[in-house]
């Protein structure tokens, strides 16, 4: 069905915003009797009307922006069925309907990167972060002990915002360490604090020694980069709503549990995305009535424990929830190259 221009009744005559409204209703199949039968409606006498319809039906360059329409239409299409291809073969090696993330204890570096990395595969390793002081070290006693003074930035303010990880630079705010210590233990169950990857180049200023406890598991990780880690640490009840990062990713657990929900980057055509590396879909209660689609996806999940280390492939879809208080580092230095970002072209749309 046709439309007419929200300019329509301002314009005395033909104008090429006239024409720029024909080009894109004959583009979008819109039959030509219902785009003359509109700009009648509008006022143009229907001998203009039609001649100017003809024109632009007999217009190489409309007839040339069909053609990269079909074609872009039909590239679309083969990138689908090649999608389709991951998605299947993706159920066959993990079982229809099993849900699970596969897990390994301390896996060399070839097991990893081959099976997983290059496979672009989710995996939870455990026993690689045995050696960290951190594992026996952080605790809301220690870090308030050591750091309480300390200014930190946290994001603040979440719940008053259905948009908080999109608008999450809104959201900084410094605040005393041990205060927000005192604010996890007495929040119970709640999102509407969060200290994350976002506030990390402060944060690691501030928490400067905190990097001397954990390793870089050199067995995966570059150790001469100059990316050393991520920190997160919150109440339980954080929520890190769907999204894919651009990286891959590695996330260690150090205190607390986490409920992550995967679901892989082929199943990209089921998960309204709708902006950037955003979704609407809520990861807490899976809406299929709203979203259908997500009837399709395959979706893996686990329960992420202290000590164990989870692979987030790059383009994979991502929720997590803080079971408890919790703490967790994020990697993405990679003995591989991991730069996928230099040649991703939405930032701003779909």
């Amino acid at each position: 069905m046709s439309y007419a221009p929200a300019s329509a009744r301002l314009l005395p005559a033909f104008s090429d915003d006239w024409r720029r409204w024909v080009a894109e209703n004959l583009m979008l199949d819109v039959g030509p009797d219902a785009v003359v039968a509109t700009l009648v409606a509008n006022g143009f006498p229907a001998a203009q009307a039609t001649r100017e319809v003809q024109q632009a039906l007999a217009s190489p360059y409309l007839a040339g922006a069909r053609q990269g329409r079909s074609i872009l239409h039909n590239r679309l299409a083969k990138r689908d069925w090649l999608l389709d291809i991951y998605r299947k073969l993706n159920r066959q090696r993990d079982g229809e309907g099993s849900g699970a993330i596969e897990r390994r204890h301390r896996l060399t570096r070839d097991e990893f990167y081959q099976q997983y990395y290059l496979a672009n595969r989710p995996v939870i390793i455990s026993g690689m972060l045995d050696n960290w002081p951190a594992m026996h070290r952080w605790n809301f006693d220690y870090l308030r002990q050591h750091f309480g003074e300390r200014e930190v930035e946290v994001q603040m303010g979440r719940n008053r915002d259905v948009n908080y990880e999109i608008n999450s630079p809104q959201h900084k705010q410094l605040i005393r360490f041990g205060d927000y210590i005192d604010m996890v233990l007495l929040a119970g169950n709640s999102n509407d604090f969060y200290m994350t990857a976002n506030n990390s180049s402060r944060n690691k200023q501030a928490l400067r020694e905190l990097w001397q406890d954990i390793e870089l598991i050199p067995e995966y990780l570059d150790p001469d980069s100059e990316q050393d880690g991520f920190f997160w640490f919150g109440p339980a009840g954080t929520r890190t709503p769907f999204h894919h990062d651009l990286t891959n990713n590695f996330l260690a657990q150090v205190m607390g549990r986490k409920h992550v929900k995967l679901i892989p980057a082929c199943e990209l055509a089921n998960v309204y995305n709708h902006k950037h590396c955003y979704t609407p879909v809520d990861g807490s209660t899976l809406d299929f009535e709203r979203f259908p689609l997500l009837r399709e996806v395959q979706l893996l999940e686990c329960i992420l424990e202290p000590g164990e280390l989870l692979f987030l492939p790059v383009g994979c879809w991502h929720y997590v929830e803080g079971l408890d208080p919790s703490i967790s580092m994020s990697f993405i230095n990679f003995r591989l190259d991991n730069d996928y970002a230099s040649f991703y072209r939405t930032y701003q749309a779909v």
